[in-house]
C-alpha cells in the first residue's frame, strides 16, 4: 500500500513540471476545437447585472490585498443578486470573444491560450431573488441558469465537502469545474498543468472581488471527488475527451461585523 501512495505522489510531481514531448495536438491535426463553454442546458435562465458601481465598498486596492484572507464565519444575512452577478463576472466574465475561424474568449482572469476550461456551478442558499438549489454559470452571456430546487442541499454539500458546514451552509459556495479537452486540444500532456495553474487564479479573483464588496470567501480544496461530482450531475465513469469533473470550490457570505 505504501509503494501505491509513493507511486500516486510521484505522478503528481510529474503532472507540475513542463513536458517537453512533442505531440502533434488535434489543434495542429486540424480537429475542430471544443466549445469555448458549455451550452445552456436548463429551462429558466436569469439575467445577471452587469451595474456594479453601487455594491463596492472598498475601492483601495492595497487594502484590499492587505485584508484579503481566508474567512469561515459569514454574517447571517444573504448576498444581493448583484453581488453574485459582481463575483461571477469578476471570475469567469467574458470581456470579448475574438478570432474568425478558431475563436477564443477573452475574460476577467488570465487562462492559457485564452483556453478558458472551467465551468461555474453555484449551491446558492441566501442570495436575495434566487430560490435555494443549483445553479451553472453562462458566462458567454452573462446568464444564471437552475439546474434544480434543493432544500436538502446543505446536508447533502456537507457531506460532499468532508462536513465542512461552514461551506455547505454559506449563503453560496462556488464550485468550479474542468473540461480537459478544451486546453488538450491545443497543449496536449501539459494542459493538466495550465489548468490546475488557471483555476488558482479564479479563485483568486473571487477573493479580491470578495473583499472589495464586504464579502469573506474561503477556498476548499478537500472534497470527496464523486459525491461533489454528482451532485452537480456529472457522473462519468470515464476521462473521455468530454468529461468534466470538480477541481476546487470556494465558500461565500457576507462579513461578519
Amino acid at each position: 500500500m505504501e509503494n501505491i501512495y509513493k507511486q500516486k505522489i510521484i505522478q503528481g510531481r510529474e503532472i507540475m513540471k513542463s513536458s517537453d514531448y512533442e505531440i502533434e495536438s488535434d489543434e495542429k491535426k486540424g480537429l475542430p476545437q471544443p466549445l469555448l463553454s458549455n451550452e445552456k442546458s436548463a429551462e429558466t435562465v436569469i439575467e445577471l447585472s452587469k451595474d456594479f458601481e453601487d455594491i463596492i465598498v472598498k475601492k483601495d486596492y492595497l487594502n484590499i490585498l492587505n485584508d484579503r484572507t481566508s474567512r469561515r464565519k459569514y454574517a447571517e444575512e444573504s448576498i444581493t443578486f448583484k453581488e453574485l452577478s459582481f463575483l461571477l463576472w469578476a471570475t469567469q466574465g467574458v470581456k470579448n470573444v475574438i478570432g474568425n475561424k478558431r475563436k477564443a474568449t477573452l475574460r476577467t482572469v488570465p487562462s492559457a491560450g485564452a483556453r478558458h476550461p472551467f465551468e461555474t456551478y453555484l449551491f446558492v442558499n441566501k442570495v436575495d431573488g434566487l430560490k435555494q438549489g443549483l445553479y451553472h454559470y453562462l458566462p458567454l452571456t452573462h446568464e444564471l441558469e437552475l439546474i434544480r430546487e434543493d432544500e436538502e442541499q446543505v446536508s447533502k454539500v456537507s457531506r460532499a465537502y468532508y462536513g465542512q458546514s461552514f461551506a455547505a451552509g454559506a449563503p453560496v459556495s462556488f464550485v468550479w469545474t474542468v473540461v480537459p479537452y478544451r486546453s488538450e486540444w491545443r497543449y496536449t500532456v501539459n494542459a493538466q498543468k495550465y489548468a490546475l495553474i488557471d483555476v488558482g487564479h479564479i479563485c483568486q479573483n473571487l477573493y479580491l472581488a470578495g473583499e472589495a464588496i464586504g464579502c469573506g470567501v474561503c477556498a476548499i480544496g478537500a472534497y470527496d471527488q464523486q459525491l461533489t461530482d454528482s451532485l452537480l450531475g456529472l457522473e462519468a465513469e470515464d476521462l473521455e475527451e468530454d468529461s468534466e469533473y470538480t477541481v476546487y470550490a470556494a465558500s461565500v457570505g457576507k462579513i461578519e461585523a
